[in-house]
């Protein structure tokens, strides 16, 4: 039943043990998100640095894409498992878990070898990152009064936009740094050419660091408790067998089934656009900027002797060939083109953010559904600009934040509405399924955003715009999804 709504600031009696709660929790979702993002801030540096010199543009973006379907695979078990796992053993000991396990294994990624190594790891730094979320979500949830949920929802979900300004702190004054590249190049010690070549430390530093966050689980074990319901429902299914913690299939019973329907339809509309379109963001902007020196230098032999009677060889010649021209006069202005990407990527992450902070208000405001509705029509719109519409790199400045807020900011929706799907025996694993089974689902539309590229030709814009498509099938989802604002969690 739906009571009467608290006209209280949402702020208002927030303990300082709650605000604590929600201060370890999203500084966990910081660096979970730095874990990931740290790829997408190296991936021109770090895939091509593993593969032969001779490797195509197009089979190099399909390896990235490999990756990012593998990072979107792994959140899936782990979101799942760990989820699970938090209903059962605590949402406590389980956050400790995800965090040793992402720092860990992103900490081991500075050690690959070859492309598939990268690829693997991503898998297994991305099981750590889905259940940190899962489990921080829900245990935030739990512990703030109904009126702040969709609040501190957002708030924590916007967190996240300070771990992709770590990653693009790393990519600009560590992974772009022409000094680091330098001093990799001709002064790291000899022994270190055994193993990798030194050219490519730059990037793995970046990963390398990626271990610092295992410290914050010294505090999480110092300073936090389980939530009372969390306690309260461990007790109840000790003393009634038929009302088991984390039972996954519970999820596909009765009413839940719908709920779990609706979630997971969300979260894979969510991963797909984000990693298959969202993150491409600073791509247009560096596409800009490059094209723009490449006009500056007027390069002799360009695409423009296509013929019709080309056949796929010399095609392939040609492309290789111009392949080779753009990077030799993109050479020495490396330093400004990667600037120029952290820079779009930083203003797409902005945008971002305060799409993710705004969510949670609104949403409040006129309700969960047509909170969501607004972003997946506004997403779609701003996508199809900027992927599909010639903008100045003046005019990219301008337009990046509007196309980050419109295409991530419902995200936060995810931690604020999953939550209310479940009772407290199975919000862990509810959540956890419905975001992370997103990210499986998600995957192979990835692989086929890559395979586009690599084999049919596809421009990067042009897979970018039909993965933009899906924000429409999200529309459709909201038809079916039952709105939870002023209602108590279920218990």
């Amino acid at each position: 039943m739906i009571e009467k709504l608290d006209n209280r600031p949402w702020y208002s009696g927030i303990t300082r043990y709650q605000w604590l709660v929600l201060l370890i929790a999203s500084l966990g979702w910081v660096f979970d998100v730095f874990e990931g993002q740290i790829f997408v801030a190296s991936m021109k540096e770090a895939i091509p640095s593993l593969v032969d010199k001779g490797t195509s543009v197009g089979r190099i973006s399909l390896y990235n894409n490999i990756a990012f379907a593998s990072f979107l695979m792994g959140g899936a078990l782990g979101g799942i498992v760990f989820g699970a796992i938090s209903d059962r053993i605590g949402r406590k000991k389980t956050m400790s878990l995800t965090i040793l396990f992402y720092s860990l294994f992103t900490c081991v990624s500075a050690f690959s070898q070859e492309w598939w190594h990268l690829a693997g790891l991503r898998f297994l730094v991305a099981m750590g990152v889905g259940g940190e979320w899962a489990i921080a979500s829900s245990m935030v949830a739990e512990v703030f009064p109904k009126r702040a949920r969709a609040h501190v929802g957002g708030i924590f979900h916007a967190s996240s936009v300070f771990g992709t300004y770590l990653a693009v702190a790393a990519g600009t004054f560590l992974i772009g740094n022409s000094a680091v590249s330098a001093w990799a190049t001709n002064s790291s010690p000899d022994w270190i050419a055994n193993f990798v070549d030194p050219a490519s430390l730059p990037w793995r530093l970046g990963f390398a660091i990626g271990v610092l966050p295992a410290l914050l689980i010294i505090w999480i074990r110092v300073s936090l408790k389980e939530p009372e319901s969390w306690q309260l429902a461990q007790k109840l299914s000790k003393e009634k067998p038929g009302l088991p913690m984390g039972n996954l299939v519970e999820l596909f019973r009765g009413e839940l089934l719908r709920h779990t329907l609706v979630g997971v339809s969300l979260a894979a509309v969510g991963m797909a656009t984000f990693w298959g379109a969202h993150i491409y963001g600073k791509n247009i902007l560096l596409a800009s900027v490059e094209n723009s020196i490449l006009s500056d230098a007027n390069p002799v032999n360009t695409p423009r002797d296509v013929t019709l009677t080309e056949t796929p060889e010399m095609e392939k010649s040609r492309k290789d060939r111009v392949a080779k021209e753009r990077a030799t006069i993109l050479a020495p202005h490396k330093d400004k083109v990667k600037k120029w990407e952290m820079r779009g990527m930083f203003l797409t992450t902005t945008g971002g953010g305060l799409g993710l902070v705004l969510f949670g208000p609104l949403c409040q405001w006129i309700g969960r559904r047509p909170a969501f509705l607004l972003y997946h029509l506004g997403g779609f719109g701003c996508a199809l600009i900027i992927f599909q519409v010639p903008l100045t790199t003046q005019q990219l400045l301008y337009a990046l934040p509007i196309f980050g807020f419109l295409t991530l900011g419902m995200h936060a929706g995810y931690a604020v509405y999953f939550p209310e799907l479940y009772p407290t025996r199975l919000r862990g694993t509810g959540t956890g399924f419905c975001f992370n089974a997103g990210r499986m689902i998600a995957a192979p539309i990835l692989f086929a955003a890559g395979w586009m590229q690599s084999e049919y030709g596809f421009t990067l814009p042009n897979a970018a715009t039909v993965l933009c498509f899906l924000f429409l099938l999200g529309v459709i989802v909201l038809a079916f999804a039952p709105e939870t604002r002023g209602r108590e969690l279920p218990e």
